[in-house]
């Protein structure tokens, strides 16, 4: 098991057992044998609010961090999404939130599919290059919304 696995599966039995996972960076890294570098990476890329979670941190000598599992609605969680887009996405972050969303049962597959054929990168060919992630961001976002409707 790879070092970011570990991280994740160690936090994921914190959050389980107690609901609320509080750690210390540099202590969990320690006892870890990894670089404090490795939990951030993780925190940042696996305890989303997409994924149902909030990361709070306080600095200093006994700072923490403090992971949280919420239960948000799925309209609140879509609209949460729609509102972190911006004004372009790639396809690949894109494709990623999608199957977050699939992945986490707030979209079904039938409509995960139908969403991700419409932002795959062969949608936007007749597209220039440089405005792609712009449309693509603006027909994600439709189609989120519209999916909200429901």
């Amino acid at each position: 098991m790879n070092m970011s696995n570990l991280i994740y599966s160690l936090l994921l039995e914190m959050l389980e057992s107690e609901g609320i996972a509080e750690i210390q960076r540099n202590e969990l890294a320690e006892q870890l044998g990894c670089v404090p570098s490795q939990i951030n990476y993780v925190l940042s890329s696996r305890f989303t609010p997409e994924h149902g979670y909030i990361v709070e941190s306080r600095r200093g000598g006994k700072g923490y961090i403090k992971i949280t599992r919420v239960q948000a609605s799925e309209k609140a969680v879509i609209m949460h999404l729609i509102n972190s887009i911006g004004d372009a996405i790639d396809a690949s972050s894109a494709r990623s939130h999608i199957n977050n969303l699939i992945h986490n049962y707030i979209l079904s597959k039938e409509s995960g599919e139908m969403i991700l054929s419409a932002i795959n990168e062969n949608a936007y060919r007749g597209i220039p290059a440089e405005y792609r992630d712009i449309a693509r961001a603006g027909v994600l976002k439709q189609l989120l919304l519209t999916a909200t409707s429901r």
